[in-house]
This record gives C-alpha cells, structure tokens and sequence, in this order.
C-alpha cells in the first residue's frame, strides 16, 4: 500500500504514490479546509478516496507489470535473464556443469537461487528444470507463448 499520512508543517494530508509503466503518480489529498484540520465523516471520505485512487494505481501497475513480463525475461541477446550456464567446482575439485537460476520470486516475495545439474538430469532435462523453476517464480504459465520461448532459449553448452 502506498497512502501515506504526512503531517508537518508544509502539508496535512494523505500522499498516494506509485509508479506504473515506469512514470511516477504522486497525489495528494488534503485534510484541512479553510485552514482547519477534517475530522469524523469528512476525514474518512477523503482517506477513502486516497485508498481508492491507491488501488487504481495498483491495478494500472499489475497490468503494465504483466503486459511487460515477456521482454523483461530476456537479455538483449536472447538468452533468458536469470537462468546462467555455470560450470561450478565441486569440494573434490571437479567441474559441473548446471543451469543456475537466481531470480526475484514473485510467488515467495524473495530472492531464490537453485540449479540443477546437466550430469544429473542430461543438457535437456536440467534446462526443462531450470525453466520450469523460473516459470514457477515467475507465475508464468505452462501452456502460454512465453514459456515456449523460454524453453526454446537455452544458451549454448560448452
């Protein structure tokens, strides 16, 4: 929720803020008239119209966040952002390959790293994995375009 109550000397009101499709929306809804400060039923209607504005502003966000999903997935060269062909070092001093994937999740609401190994699962079945981990966090379904695409990004292994 971005309402915030401010109260100092330049401004006694609610402040809305929120940025959708990358432009800022900031409002304010003042509590004083007349220079006196609101209180009772005039106070809570003009909160309710910040809280109102609030989830319009949220709703507008969501839907440019999801129109948007498709090209913030992948890097400028194709490959898929999060998902990284690493050859890690394992404590007996060997080479693995994996697919690392380290993503924002925006089921958990937290940073998630895993990988998943290509001697383990084979070039494909680690790729399945990793895409369908990073689908998973990303709310990205099975069936759509873009985890076909997703899919079909797999970087070179060498």
């Amino acid at each position: 929720m971005s309402v915030k109550l401010l109260d100092n000397q330049a401004f006694y009101g609610y402040r809305v803020r929120r940025t959708v499709d990358g432009k800022l929306y900031q409002e304010y809804f003042s509590l004083k008239e007349n220079g006196k400060r609101l209180n009772g039923a005039k106070k809570k209607a003009i909160e309710a119209a910040a809280q109102a504005r609030d989830q319009e502003l949220e709703r507008a966000q969501i839907k440019a966040r999801e129109a948007a999903k498709g090209e913030r997935c992948f890097n400028p060269d194709g490959s898929v952002k999060g998902i990284s062909y690493l050859l890690k070092t394992e404590k007996s001093g060997n080479l693995t390959p994996i697919f690392q994937v380290g993503i924002a999740s925006e089921v958990e609401r937290k940073t998630v790293c895993t990988s998943f190994s290509l001697n383990a699962h084979g070039r494909d079945g680690a790729w399945e994995k990793a895409v369908d981990a990073y689908a998973k966090h990303k709310a990205i379904k099975r069936n759509s375009k873009l985890y076909k695409k997703l899919k079909s990004a797999m970087p070179r292994v060498g």
